[in-house]
């Protein structure tokens, strides 16, 4: 179907939606985009992007624009609370043949995304419902405008309202932690990813360039704190390493809760659920925006190849299913760990910590 004239709608204008919209356009389509949000209604914060985000990018030509921005990771070093060494991930070594892996702003790879895509996005554009037709879709937006398409396709995050109105899940699933996150201006120097693990939270320090430091930090549970900076220096206050003085740095801090979607089937007629809307994790193996990525090359890959929508939307769900239930179970291995006391869990890591995470992207260094 490659060039054909499919009239398709990409719903949320994020990192899923955007490269989707990339992928498309790359493919011969020209798909409409829209956003609920206003332009530039973007929280900034920091992403860890690991060598399989790389490898997306090259397929979506966008790795020569990415690379002035951020800064390349080496290196992931594991530290106790104090700030003593568990173990170290070479990711040179890890993801060689695959990709660097990068940190930098969330609101460059927007950026860099937007144009990617065409610029053009029609923001405010909220869907209020969804018709399911023989061979398209109906969608009707808030102001009451209706328009039909081939194909539409959800990039509208964990808490999806086209998932919800194309009946193919419900609200997500609490992931069971609470996070922080943060961009920190004249903090410590800080040259690799750094993370200094505790008992149920855990802090974690990435350089974005730019003397920026992007910091994450969890803690198991589901409730909000009032004050997120307060809950941070109370949480972290006693950790070792470069943890007191990013704490001095820290100003304006996020919280939020995580999301998990595990989903029986992705797509319904022609309605198909993409990124976080369909296979959402727990942020701990950084594979979010990786996943969107991925999903926007085979999506566009699937289209170009087969001989129908229909049979496009079954190739594209066969060959992602595997490598996003893999990052689930794999995301879910790691957080169970945060219950083990670290008397045993640092002996072990200090043991073999560098083999046991490096273990839990070995599906992704194969080909999509």
């Amino acid at each position: 179907m490659r060039g054909s004239p499919l009239r398709i709608l990409v719903v949320g204008a994020g990192i899923a939606g955007l490269s989707v919209a990339r992928a498309l356009r790359l493919a011969g389509f020209r798909p409409d985009v829209t956003d609920r949000a206003a332009p530039n209604d973007l929280d900034d914060a920091g992403l860890y992007l690991p060598g399989n985000a790389a490898r997306a990018l090259r397929r979506l030509d966008l790795d020569g624009p990415v690379r002035p921005f951020g800064q390349v990771i080496h290196r992931q070093h594991f530290l106790d609370s104090a700030g003593l060494p568990l173990c170290e991930v070479d990711l040179d070594a890890l993801w060689a043949g695959v990709g660097e892996c990068r940190a930098l702003s969330r609101a460059d790879l927007h950026r860099v995304l937007l144009s990617g895509a065409g610029g053009a996005v029609r923001h405010g554009a909220e869907v209020s419902g969804i018709e399911l037709l023989p061979a398209g879709v109906g969608v009707t937006f808030v102001d009451g405008t209706r328009t039909e398409y081939d194909l539409v396709i959800g990039a509208d995050g964990p808490r999806s309202s086209i998932r919800s109105l194309a009946a193919l899940g419900g609200p997500p699933r609490p992931a069971g932690q609470v996070v922080y996150r943060s961009i920190v201006r004249d903090g410590p120097v800080v040259e690799e990813w750094t993370a200094l693990l505790g008992q149920r939270s855990g802090f974690l320090v990435v350089p974005i360039g730019a003397g920026r430091l992007y910091c994450y930090a969890d803690e198991a549970g589901t409730e909000l704190p009032r004050d997120p900076r307060a809950r941070l220096v109370e949480l972290f206050g006693d950790y070792g390493g470069p943890v007191p003085e990013v704490l001095e740095a820290l100003d304006r801090v996020q919280a939020t809760t995580t999301d998990e979607v595990e989903l029986g089937r992705w797509y319904r007629g022609r309605v198909l659920l993409v990124g976080d809307a369909a296979h959402a994790t727990a942020p701990t193996l950084s594979q979010g925006a990786a996943m969107a990525l991925e999903d926007a090359v085979v999506l566009a890959e699937s289209l170009r190849a087969a001989s129908s929508v229909d049979a496009a939307l079954t190739a594209y769900e066969s060959r992602r299913r595997p490598r996003t239930r893999w990052v689930r179970d794999r995301t879910r291995d790691r957080n169970r760990t945060r219950d083990v006391p670290p008397a045993l869990r640092d002996p072990l890591l200090r043991g073999r910590g560098d083999r046991i995470f490096g273990e839990h992207y070995r599906l992704l260094l194969g080909p999509l």
